[in-house]
């Protein structure tokens, strides 16, 4: 009898931890710089802990991060934090927004590209992702086909997360038009999204709701933070600059 009642309650505690699932690195404290570049976890951390990235390791070929941590503009202060600066940038003949994302970024493809593989191992359900940002849009100032009539516009601000039941997580090449399909893509399983079309004048705090498509368990985890929401389209304004911190899954 006490062998099964002990079984039960690992079962038990063993769902409740699968269901507070987190993603590592989501308080954006910690942070390293290799090669000139800045990486959202500690230098020495494991493959398992690395699950964030952004287009920096190609940008600091130039001398250029787009992304880096922020020490004084905190939505939560306290010894040891730090949030993540992302602003999208002008560079040689290239647009390229500000970026944050789980995933990896493997290689600059002629400077009009990049190869990179999305998503981190993830099987919980959570019904939000929340979080603080802080945005300031400037004024679209490049504009590409099919956004040109972006151009002049203020520019926008995202944060999506799309919970996929891929069984690998698969290599992109953005200047194939390779990308996470959020809408059409036949294994997300849920995904919510936060469009941000005006400064907001501080930090806010937002909870973005997941809507589930199927009762299926995901088996990987997109969060994708961006300072010009079509700079994947090299459409955007040079000097947007989106501030996160804290994010978290709500249960």
């Amino acid at each position: 009898m006490k062998k099964k009642v002990f079984g039960a309650l690992l079962a038990v505690l063993a769902s409740l931890a699968l269901q507070a699932q987190q993603i590592p690195g989501m308080d954006f404290d910690t942070w390293s710089k290799t090669g000139g570049s800045w990486f959202p976890y500690a230098k020495d951390a494991p493959a398992s802990q690395r699950v964030w990235d952004s287009a920096n390791k190609g940008l600091s070929l130039l001398g250029v991060n787009g992304t880096v941590p922020e020490y004084k503009h905190l939505a939560v202060s306290g010894a040891g934090k730090a949030a993540a600066r992302i602003e999208s940038k002008k560079v040689l003949w290239a647009f390229v927004a500000g970026n944050l994302y789980t995933g990896k970024f493997h290689r600059v493809i002629d400077f009009s590209g990049a190869e990179m593989t999305y998503g981190v191992p993830f099987t919980a359900r959570p019904k939000s992702l929340s979080g603080y940002v802080d945005y300031l849009p400037k004024t679209v100032n490049y504009a590409k086909e099919p956004y040109l009539s972006m151009k002049g516009k203020q520019d926008l601000g995202t944060i999506e997360v799309i919970l996929l039941d891929w069984d690998e997580a698969p290599r992109m090449t953005t200047n194939k038009g390779e990308f996470v399909d959020g809408v059409n893509d036949p294994h997300v399983v849920g995904r919510g999204v936060l469009e941000l079309d005006r400064t907001t004048g501080g930090y806010i705090h937002f909870e973005i709701p997941i809507l589930y498509r199927n009762g299926k368990t995901p088996k990987y985890a997109v969060i994708l933070v961006a300072a010009s929401k079509y700079g994947a389209f090299f459409t955007g304004a040079s000097g947007s600059t989106m501030y996160v911190d804290e994010f978290r899954f709500q249960y």
